[in-house]
């Protein structure tokens, strides 16, 4: 008895640990690069960054509403820390491995690679992720957060927004530490 016992116990911890996955998310990845050396990271509110013109449809106004922020992470590739690129391109690219990043396409051009992701459905749009990559620049992802995004929508309301150049070079400078 005494050994069957020690038999199912055995296979109980099998079982949970192998159950208990060890996957890094993106979130855990922009939470773990905040303040890490030689990243620079950052949020974008949207809302801040762009304003619609004044005779915009009631869709567009709802699309800029259903857009909340833009998160940042990046690591600039220098002769010191290619290990650190390395290490940190192969991370990115494992966390896209998983079957929740849908692939939207990829650009290569002037050595530098991109990759672009999302999340949800085809017509309902919870996150998009531009994942890049390039020996001379260095690694980062870029993550757009909103709900319910319409992707067709997402187009329209580009077309029919201006960026407001004073709020985003404030943070371009904030963010680059200028």
């Amino acid at each position: 008895m005494k050994k069957l016992t020690t038999l199912f116990s055995f296979v109980f911890l099998v079982l949970v640990a192998s159950s208990c996955k060890n996957e890094k998310s993106l979130q855990s990845y922009l939470v773990d690069t905040s303040g890490k050396e030689g990243f620079l990271t950052g949020d974008l509110p949207v809302s801040s960054l762009l304003t619609a013109k004044a005779d915009v449809t009631d869709d567009v106004k709802e699309t800029m509403q259903s857009i909340k922020k833009i998160n940042v992470a990046f690591l600039k590739k220098t002769e010191d820390n290619t290990v650190a690129y390395e290490a940190e391109k192969a991370t990115l690219k494992n966390i896209f491995t998983n079957k929740d990043y849908k692939s939207l396409g990829a650009v290569k051009a002037k050595g530098m690679n991109v990759k672009v992701y999302y999340t949800g459905s085809t017509d309902s749009l919870d996150e998009v992720i531009a994942f890049g990559y390039s020996p001379e620049f260095g690694v980062g992802v870029a993550r757009l957060l909103g709900d319910n995004m319409n992707p067709a929508k997402v187009i329209e309301m580009l077309n029919n927004v201006k960026m407001d150049e004073g709020n985003f070079k404030s943070f371009g400078e904030s963010f680059i530490g200028k």
